[in-house]
């Protein structure tokens, strides 16, 4: 894939980066390039490793800060897919390990970043100001922040436990305890989640049926990333924005908020900063009406070539309106909707062909009967005549990567 980095040098766009100038204009830019950017920052149109190793694993969460966690298995749980439309199979237990892992070998955390996530350890010192806004009780859903004063002796005592008894899960606690009160599951559960909100407490490990089993921070994150200094909330909201905007190639202000969840009070001052910086380049994408930023460093590819099924939670889309905006493709997820008011099906993937949303694809492991079956494939009107055929091919990768000896599939339709 060849490439043309845009944002510099600076005759590419604007004369100075420092002027006025600069900081105040902004350049047009086809919704073409705008989408070969965009995918270029996202990690795709690269040839695919022949064997996935744990460094190429690294450098794709590295390049997209995170890997939203959602516990639906239908098909394979959400923070497993991301890597796997980018690199092709690999082996899930590098991901395991490097998630849930002993000691060194930890090299992600999880918490509330774009939803509950995993992330690079290099992202914690990042987030303490949110995790010490959540002690106060100001973030965080109602149930949980009352845990911060009115209920924080019970947080504190799910917390002794959890000192002196070592990892536990919500089940754990509950257990021989009574089912009133404090001991109730629902309470028992707030009280950890605001102990996690408030970075009290981190993810040890998972087990079961994807369940979270809690200890305590100083015992998880290694004590070289404990010992790493706390920026200052604007500081590290500005770094957060920053890593958004490099994995996003272009935004608008809302999208840039959005990849790790900040309101316009905490990301709007860093977008001004890395504006008068240089760092953000202000654009014109035609047909949006929103101004968008381009990250002085995106590329710009001569085209972007490659195929790959989505998750629902990659961060290519999880942004309904970003993804109608960019690729003119309206997709909702249908988990919650009745089978009988779904449209394209209960656990969608779109496909990603070359520079296009070009079909919708129901999925489902049947991991008792080893079969990926694509109950309903759904092509968009611009499908190219090659769309089933380079499908098929990326169903058959990942039927080999799930350990499903073949694909079937059910009812294609073409939109009209």
């Amino acid at each position: 894939m060849a490439t043309n980095h845009i944002g510099l040098p600076p005759e590419a766009f604007l004369s100075n980066p420092g002027s006025p100038d600069r900081r105040s204009r902004a350049e047009s830019i086809s919704l073409r390039d705008a989408k070969r950017i965009v995918l270029a920052a996202q990690g795709f149109g690269r040839t695919r490793p022949e064997r996935v190793s744990a460094r190429h694993l690294r450098s794709t969460v590295d390049r997209l800060n995170l890997f939203q966690i959602d516990s639906v298995n239908v098909l394979a749980r959400a923070h497993y897919l991301p890597a796997f439309s980018r690199l092709g199979g690999y082996d899930r237990t590098l991901l395991e390990g490097d998630a849930w892992g002993a000691g060194r070998q930890r090299r992600l955390f999880e918490y509330w970043a774009h939803e509950a996530s995993l992330l690079p350890l290099d992202l914690h010192p990042l987030l303490r100001w949110r995790m010490a806004r959540a002690e106060r009780g100001e973030v965080g859903y109602q149930a949980l922040r009352r845990f911060s004063v009115e209920r924080r002796a019970e947080a504190d005592a799910v917390l002794e436990r959890i000192t002196a008894e070592g990892p536990l899960a919500a089940a754990d606690l509950e257990n021989g305890s009574s089912r009133s009160g404090w001991w109730e599951w629902s309470h028992v559960k707030h009280a950890l989640e605001w102990l996690f909100w408030s970075g009290r407490i981190t993810t040890a490990t998972r087990r079961g049926s994807f369940a979270r089993v809690y200890d305590l921070t100083d015992r998880v994150i290694p004590p070289a990333v404990r010992a790493l200094p706390t920026p200052s909330a604007e500081a590290a909201q500005r770094a957060l924005i920053e890593r958004s905007a490099r994995a996003l190639g272009i935004a608008t202000a809302s999208d840039l908020r959005d990849y790790f969840r900040l309101t316009p009070a905490e990301a709007d001052h860093a977008i001004a900063d890395l504006a008068e910086d240089g760092v953000l380049v202000p654009v014109r994408v035609d047909g949006w009406s929103q101004k968008a930023w381009m990250h002085r460093d995106a590329a710009l590819p001569r085209r972007v070539r490659g195929a790959a099924l989505l998750a629902p939670f990659d961060p290519l889309i999880w942004e309904r309106a970003r993804t109608e905006r960019m690729f003119g493709f309206r997709y909702r997820i249908e988990i919650y909707v009745p089978q009988e008011r779904r449209t394209h099906g209960y656990y969608v993937l779109p496909f990603l062909l070359d520079e296009a949303l070009v079909a919708r694809v129901d999925l489902k492991a049947d991991r008792q009967a080893g079969l990926l079956l694509a109950h309903h494939i759904t092509l968009e009107p611009a499908a190219p005549a090659d769309t089933l055929d380079r499908l098929r091919i990326e169903l058959d990768r990942m039927a080999a990567w799930l350990g499903l000896g073949a694909v079937r599939i059910g009812v294609v339709v073409s939109e009209a």
